[in-house]
């Protein structure tokens, strides 16, 4: 064994304890850390000939990069939509990556078992039937690209080929509807090999980014053959959610694959108030969820549930002869595009087991409650306006006057060393958007946050 390797795992204990000690640093300063931190980044460093071990390796990290990194695991970080990550789920990632499963194969099963219970646990708590058959991915896209997988071999049975033989070009044309679809959408049907054209957009209802049933029926009447819906349980831009039960009902006349992507919209399910939002939604054939979302678990979990996992075998079966005998799908080497794959449903299970549906219900219910309080002070800004309603824990907002995107960029640096915002567009109109999702998130972030949003406030409304 080299030495450096053979040093550091007779002192492996005592290493262990100086990252837990840096780590716990870390966390305990997270609230007062800059959330996006304004220093150069480090010069390039080449690979070093020798190494110096785990302990220098630690400083070198916390000297060079540590500076630069954000504070995306504390509560004020309301950019893109980001979950920290709670103490259990870190328990259960550091045990991941300690126990070091690839669990893939029934060779090895007690990792794959696990992971059956951990979606059973998620499944139930979106108030899933058990004809939603789920496997862990690795985020939302991947979650999107296998359930637009899945039903591309649904159209191949519709018409009596099979793409995940014969190739996607056995399809001919294909129509993926939607009314707001969320980038990774396109992305996915470019990898898929149905191209992004095969995405045609649905007009939405007046002042919403939600489709519109009559224009979703009449583009499914125009549809010559079998074709794929997406419908959309939180946008990104406002949070807005499609009539899902309306969707559902279409289904009696028109021959469609229901996608739901419910990647943080989903966990509407958890509270009363909003629960109602994601109704009809176990209707669907496939369905995304994410879990570094709104779970609050570690990058990268997100997990994907499916009615047809017999089709889902058929599009991502892998065989080989030391992989030992097919076992009609159960093993998850044949769910999705990954062979290797960490053991990722841990850091999710551990959280599911320590803080069970209240307390995750709990955090649901605080980030929405933080939205709407943020919401109702820009409404009371001079500076600022809404422009959307919150419907769940997304705030789009712009300025009161000329809303440039040089003003909104200027506004949103200004205030990032205390909350980052994305900008976005809506309605053609330049905006700033926070997405609450953190489990550390309090009403004292939004009132800091708050001040200093209006601190910024460009002064002369003409200015570019």
């Amino acid at each position: 064994m080299h030495p450096d390797l053979a040093a550091d795992l007779v002192r492996l204990p005592s290493l262990l304890q100086s990252v837990r000690e840096h780590v716990t640093g870390f966390l305990d300063g997270v609230e007062e850390r800059e959330v996006l931190p304004s220093v150069p980044a480090p010069p390039a460093a080449g690979l070093p000939e020798r190494g110096s071990g785990l302990q220098a390796a630690l400083q070198d990290f916390v000297e060079r990069w540590e500076p630069g990194l954000s504070a995306s695991a504390g509560p004020r970080y309301w950019g893109f939509v980001t979950g920290g990550v709670t103490p259990a789920a870190l328990a259960g990632d550091w045990l991941t990556a300690a126990v070091d499963q690839n669990s893939f194969s029934s060779l090895d099963g007690t990792g794959q078992r696990l992971e059956r219970e951990t979606v059973s646990w998620l499944r139930d708590l979106f108030g899933l039937s058990r004809d939603q058959e789920g496997t862990l991915v690795s985020g939302a896209t991947m979650s999107n690209m296998v359930g637009l997988a899945v039903a591309r071999e649904w159209l191949g049975e519709r018409l009596g080929v099979s793409p995940a033989e014969e190739g996607a070009g056995a399809l001919g044309a294909v129509r993926v509807l939607s009314g707001s679809p969320h980038s990774s959408v396109a992305k996915s049907l470019s990898m898929l090999g149905l191209g992004r054209a095969s995405l045609v957009p649905v007009p939405t209802l007046a002042g919403r980014e939600a489709v519109d049933p009559v224009a979703l029926e009449a583009a499914l009447e125009r549809a010559d053959d079998p074709c794929v819906v997406v419908a959309n349980a939180g946008t990104v831009n406002s949070g807005d959610f499609d009539d899902l039960r309306a969707i559902v009902r279409l289904r009696g006349r028109y021959d469609f694959w229901l996608h739901v992507d419910a990647a943080f919209g989903g966990f509407a399910a958890l509270s009363p108030t909003s629960s109602h939002l994601v109704d009809g939604m176990d209707a669907a054939d496939s369905v995304c969820v994410d879990l570094h979302k709104w779970l609050n678990v570690p990058y990268d979990s997100a997990v994907q549930f499916t009615r047809r996992q017999d089709l889902q075998v058929r599009v991502f079966r892998n065989t080989a002869a030391y992989l030992g005998p097919e076992r009609d799908g159960i093993d998850r080497v044949h769910r999705t595009p990954e062979n290797s794959r960490r053991l990722r449903a841990l850091a999710a299970w551990f959280t599911l087991r320590a803080y069970g549906r209240d307390g995750h219900r709990e955090i649901v219910e605080r980030c929405m409650a933080c939205a709407r309080s943020l919401a109702a002070s820009i409404d009371e800004a001079p500076g600022l306006r809404m422009l959307a309603p919150v419907r769940l824990n997304v705030v789009c907002f712009t300025l009161a006057e000329n809303p440039t995107t040089a003003r909104l960029t200027a506004l949103a640096r200004k205030a990032a060393g205390c909350v980052f915002l994305t900008p976005t567009v809506y309605e053609g109109v330049p905006a700033l958007r926070a997405a609450f999702s953190n489990w550390r998130t309090t009403e004292a972030d939004v009132r800091t946050a708050f001040e200093t949003l209006c601190g910024g406030l460009p002064g002369d409304p003409s200015e570019a």
